[in-house]
């Protein structure tokens, strides 16, 4: 999701926590992402209200659903050419989106980017859901089976290497995202996107 469908700028949203908080942005930076707390969320650990109490505890703030989510749209900015993309590819076939993400982003994606919805209808999956974060194999492995698709037969499109190498180590065919046009043009090879599409 992020760095492909959408840019996502960790920094705006610490500016926005910190601001609801009264507290440093280094403070922010500090409590929840240097302290492991996202990636032990992301991993499953915890259900949606208990990460949103545990966040709020961390920075020392009664944070509310609505200023969390309001934090996290302020960091998510779409990605038009990606969206519509991957919306010509969802008139051929399934899409879907794996993201190392919380229970909380899950519950809350329509409101943080709702444009994704409109393209992956309910195919929206979080690594929380799989108790694995990308690039454990297991993460795509279980996402797959909740799909129902077989991963020789499934593309599997990251920013990070890491995660594609993850993918592929699963059985899945995997592309290193660049630019909307190599992603077209690795489309095409695999034959989900027509020539000239």
């Amino acid at each position: 999701m992020n760095e492909v469908l959408c840019r996502y700028d960790r920094e705006a949203r610490i500016a926005c926590l910190a601001r609801v908080c009264a507290k440093a942005p280094s403070f922010v930076e500090a409590a929840i992402w240097g302290s492991g707390y996202e990636d032990l969320a992301d991993s499953g650990a915890m259900d949606a209200e208990a990460y949103l109490s545990g966040f709020g505890e961390r920075l020392g703030c009664a944070l509310t659903r609505k200023q969390w989510i309001a934090a996290l749209r302020a960091a998510v900015t779409p990605i038009s050419e990606a969206l519509a993309l991957a919306a010509r590819i969802a008139r051929e076939t399934r899409v879907a989106v794996l993201t190392n993400n919380n229970l909380l982003v899950a519950r809350e994606i329509d409101r943080v980017f709702p444009e994704l919805r409109p393209i992956f209808d309910k195919r929206f999956f979080v690594s929380a859901e799989f108790g694995a974060r990308k690039p454990d194999p297991e993460a795509y492995r279980r996402c797959l089976a909740r799909l129902g698709a077989a991963p020789a037969a499934t593309l599997f499109v990251d920013d990070s290497a890491k995660n594609v190498a993850g993918a592929e180590r699963a059985g899945l065919h995997g592309h290193v995202y660049t630019s909307v046009e190599a992603l077209a043009e690795a489309l095409r090879r695999e034959g989900l996107l027509r020539a000239g599409g």
